[in-house]
């Protein structure tokens, strides 16, 4: 049995999970499973999710179900249950993780918080340029290479420089609340099956940090590390994006807060 379970969420993008998982085949640290919560991409996700199973070190658990429009929720609660360890991270299929990614979540996990860490955001031609060589490489996290193809100064780039005191430092200072961030969290299973996992309502718009909300009810802490775990995610349309789905979201949000709610009936346990 292996140590972790590292949820990737995905929607027809099979260039960049490729990318992705091949970031999963260069970290330093070995012992996890990939479980991907795929919501009804086609048959091209379908064929490298085959190919890699064959190529990469680590064991690969496909979660799919048909395509219904934006369900992210509801295909995350499918792939927590399918999750095999006690410990879950969570990203997204257009976040390569740097190599040392799983390791700064093993390193500071424990029990009664869940971590909270970002990403860095590339331009599309900068996403489009890096290989699956850049990626083995690091190239696509080296501020030097990302500034020759095209990355402008921004104190931004510190979060791809900063290292040892310098990462933790910063991780104290930022402004940037401690929140569940669906690119780039984790936690304890048992506590996110405690709330009952994502609320199955929401669509785009703050489903992850709703969940945050819920575990904070329910006593759990946060920690900052976002500028410790680093991933760079790769540019891409949003046509999901509504302001009714987003509208709708918040209303749940300010529900949670107001009555201070841990559980929900819309979760991976339907009344």
């Amino acid at each position: 049995m292996k140590d972790t379970s590292i949820i990737i969420s995905t929607y027809n993008s099979p260039d960049w999970l490729e990318k992705v998982l091949i970031g999963y085949d260069h970290q330093t640290y070995k012992d996890f499973e990939i479980v991907i919560a795929d919501d009804g991409s086609g048959e091209p996700t379908k064929q490298l999710i085959q190919d890699l199973k064959q190529q990469v070190s680590y064991d690969i658990i496909h979660v799919w179900h048909e395509d219904n429009g934006f369900q992210k929720s509801e295909i995350l609660n499918k792939a927590i249950q399918a999750c095999t360890t006690d410990y879950i991270i969570m990203s997204d299929g257009d976040c390569i993780p740097r190599k040392d990614f799983v390791e700064v979540h093993v390193k500071y996990r424990e029990q009664g918080y869940f971590l909270s860490g970002g990403y860095f955001m590339l331009p599309m031609s900068i996403s489009k340029q890096i290989t699956l060589d850049d990626i083995a490489k690091q190239n696509c996290f080296d501020v030097s290479w990302l500034k020759k193809n095209g990355l402008k100064a921004s104190f931004k780039n510190n979060k791809l420089k900063a290292s040892g005191f310098m990462s933790n430092f910063l991780n104290w200072i930022t402004p940037t609340n401690a929140s569940w961030n669906g690119h780039n969290a984790s936690g304890w299973k048992a506590d996110i099956l405690k709330i009952n996992g994502f609320d199955e309502r929401m669509q785009y718009g703050g489903q992850d940090r709703e969940l945050g909300e819920r575990l904070f009810n329910l006593g759990i802490k946060s920690k900052q590390i976002r500028y410790s775990a680093v991933c760079v995610h790769l540019d891409h349309p949003r046509g999901y994006k509504n302001q009714e789905s987003i509208n709708k979201n918040l209303k749940i949000r300010k529900a949670v807060k107001d009555e201070n709610k841990t559980w929900t009936d819309f979760g991976i346990v339907k009344k």
